[in-house]
């Protein structure tokens, strides 16, 4: 006779409620995801990256790369590049490892970059307001009250001991050619380095760039084409000067000339750059600026590259990456018409689609999304601006998406910008629903999750990754480039990603 199984007790059926409930919990706070639609994100490797960084010494990244610029240069001979189809490679460095800032703690690092990225966002719209409003100044130095009387989204305030520019590069200028760090910068056009004789110079890790060391020194006229070109210029004495300002307080200002510029594998003579006398704010610790942005002053119009592309390592890395001008673009890439605001013809917007968190659709209007060229809407991939910039509904949207199926996670109060943030400090890894962008033709970028949850302090505290903006411009950060190999691709009008190509 086969036994009888006892009856559970009632403490055992309690227990067996309590799991039921708690499983059924956790499985509606993230009740649409499967784990393909989900990212894990390494909180301890995170929070073990933002100590780190804090004890990094840039001095002998400084010395190691010196070293490998002069070694390649003792083993390469240098030929003008003539062909425009010829590739070649630059290193980049995050801001970090060429500069030591001193912070205190991690979270007082990051407010300092989220600083630096309201002046970033602040210049960019100004940027694009002076070009909608058709706005050009035939003289130097507009006045800050000419500034503040547009109508921006953001106040206008001081860079001054701020500095910005997150990404840097090494390469030569003049003949004989001397090796200096620039600002990588894919928002700007005009080129320029920091120049003797200073009449008011910021600090850089190199020497001052001396004209009267250089064979190749050229001053441009006026009337020069490349002169003509300038948004900002004057003429003194037959000779062309130039300034840039960035909306954010801070200019430079001084000769526009030519110059030899060198890449390690080659170089170009005459390439129209801003010898700088006067420089304020603006980019602390390296010697200028290299503009990849889409104007005929752009260094990518002037060598008549085809494309180039770029990889941004972590900003808590120690480690380089590379920018690469005319390189097949990768194979797997996720690709998007790349558009052109033709008010405004230096930014690179692109044609999103959509949003989607979780596997899931983000319900927001398409045309939140699109190029206007009217009011300046739509989507541009910036190198400098480090969090994403969302329209506010668009950001709202994507946010509560992300709250939504993320119930499961101890929330902790807002940092600076971020209004949704976590307590993860007694976790060593987790994963969260994915964030993705869409584009035509169903082409997805699916983001990893430390690109959109990202540590502010070393306790633990990890916050979602964008934020909102009152103006009609849309910004792609980053901080959500990070790890991927963006490419534009000039000859076809295309942005590609291509994740883990650094």
């Amino acid at each position: 006779m086969a036994l009888k199984k006892p009856l559970p007790s009632f403490t055992t059926l309690t227990l067996l409620c309590i799991t039921t409930l708690s499983l059924l919990a956790s499985l509606t706070s993230s009740r649409f995801i499967t784990p393909s639609h989900t990212s894990l994100l390494d909180v301890s490797s995170s929070i073990q990256q933002t100590n780190q960084i804090l004890s990094f010494n840039p001095k002998n990244n400084n010395l190691l790369e010196a070293s490998n610029y002069n070694n390649q240069q003792q083993k390469t001979q240098f030929n003008p590049i003539s062909n425009s189809s010829s590739p070649f490679t630059l290193l980049l460095h995050p801001r970090e490892t060429l500069l030591n800032e001193h912070h205190k703690d991690y979270k007082n690092l990051i407010f300092s970059r989220l600083a630096r990225d309201s002046a970033r966002v602040n210049s960019l719209n100004t940027k694009l307001q002076l070009a909608l409003n058709n706005i050009k100044k035939s003289d130097l130095h507009p006045t800050q009250t000419e500034l503040q009387q547009l109508d921006l989204s953001t106040p206008v305030s001081s860079g001054t001991g701020q500095g910005s520019g997150e990404y840097f590069t090494r390469l030569g200028v003049g003949q004989p050619e001397k090796p200096y760090y620039m600002v990588l910068d894919t928002g700007s056009d005009v080129n320029w380095i920091q120049c003797k004789p200073c009449s008011d110079c910021y600090q850089q890790s190199d020497p001052i760039y001396d004209p009267t060391t250089s064979s190749t020194y050229g001053p441009l006229t006026c009337e020069a084409q490349q002169c003509q070109a300038l948004e900002i210029s004057a003429c003194r004495n037959g000779k062309c000067l130039y300034q840039v300002s960035y909306g954010d307080g801070s200019f430079t200002v001084g000769e526009f000339v030519t110059e030899t510029v060198s890449f390690g594998s080659g170089s170009v003579n005459r390439v129209a750059i801003g010898c700088g006398h006067d420089n304020e704010g603006l980019f602390v610790g390296a010697a200028g600026l290299l503009g990849l942005g889409g104007g005929a002053l752009s260094l990518t119009s002037q060598i008549k590259a085809s494309s180039f592309s770029y990889c941004l390592v972590d900003r808590d890395s120690a480690k380089s990456s590379t920018l690469e001008f005319n390189s097949a673009r990768p194979s797997d890439s996720v690709t998007a018409p790349m558009l052109k605001n033709q008010k405004l013809d230096t930014f690179y917007y692109v044609q999103l689609t959509g949003m989607s968190v979780g596997g899931e659709m983000v319900n927001v209007p398409p045309e939140i999304f699109e190029t206007d060229q009217s009011t300046g809407g739509g989507v541009i991939i910036d190198s400098g601006t480090a969090v994403t910039r969302l329209q506010s509904q668009a950001y709202e949207s994507v946010r509560d998406a992300f709250k939504r199926l993320t119930q499961n996670l101890r929330s902790a109060e807002g940092v600076a910008i971020f209004d949704t943030c976590y307590d993860l400090s007694s976790l060593r890894s987790v994963r969260v629903p994915t964030v993705s962008f869409h584009f035509g033709n169903d082409r997805v970028w699916d983001l990893p999750a430390k690109n959109y949850l990202i540590p502010v302090d070393s306790d633990g505290t990890f916050c979602f990754a964008f934020a909102p903006t009152s103006s009609s411009l849309s910004i792609i950060g980053n901080v959500q480039q990070q790890g991927t190999r963006v490419s534009f691709d000039i000859a076809n009008s295309l942005v590609g990603f291509s994740p883990n190509k650094c």
